[in-house]
């Protein structure tokens, strides 16, 4: 895979509009759902009791928290680009996140990600994404959104 590089807040404008690239798979596996499950206290059962889910949901298998799946969007995202000279990266903000499809276990997914906008606010960049988190195999997404991302560049 050949990440993308980036070393300033010009060098990010000169993406603006184009897809910056896709990620490797991920493996969604029941131990990363259990322990997700542990970190957030939501152990709903579709989630983490296999023997239930494969006789009483339309999955026939347990399925990964939506939110485990947003939360995999800085680890997928680091696959894609790199940003050298940066003192900070912060979240900022997600926005039109839509659930398109639910993510059985051991389903292998990937992130796609395209630079809509960068905002110069004084030396800080407002970076707007739009995602896509692909399900391998699978026709629709399990979700796609805009995410905004604040890059703090060395001076």
């Amino acid at each position: 895979m050949n990440k993308l590089t980036i070393r300033s807040l010009s060098e990010l404008e000169l993406h603006v509009g184009q897809e910056l690239g896709v990620s490797e798979y991920h493996t969604i596996t029941q131990a990363q759902i259990n322990s997700f499950a542990a970190a957030t206290l939501d152990y709903q059962w579709i989630h983490v009791d296999a023997e239930r889910a494969a006789t009483e949901t339309p999955f026939k298998a347990t399925i990964a928290h939506g939110y485990l799946t947003v939360s995999l969007l800085p680890y997928l995202w680091h696959q894609i680009l790199s940003i050298e000279n940066l003192k900070m990266q912060v979240n900022y903000e997600i926005e039109a996140l839509r659930f398109n499809q639910a993510v059985t276990v051991d389903s292998q997914v990937r992130l796609r990600a395209t630079l809509l906008s960068v905002k110069n606010l004084r030396g800080i960049a407002k970076a707007r994404l739009e995602v896509t988190l692909e399900i391998k195999d699978q026709p629709k997404p399990a979700y796609t959104g805009i995410i905004t991302f604040l890059y703090h560049f060395e001076a």
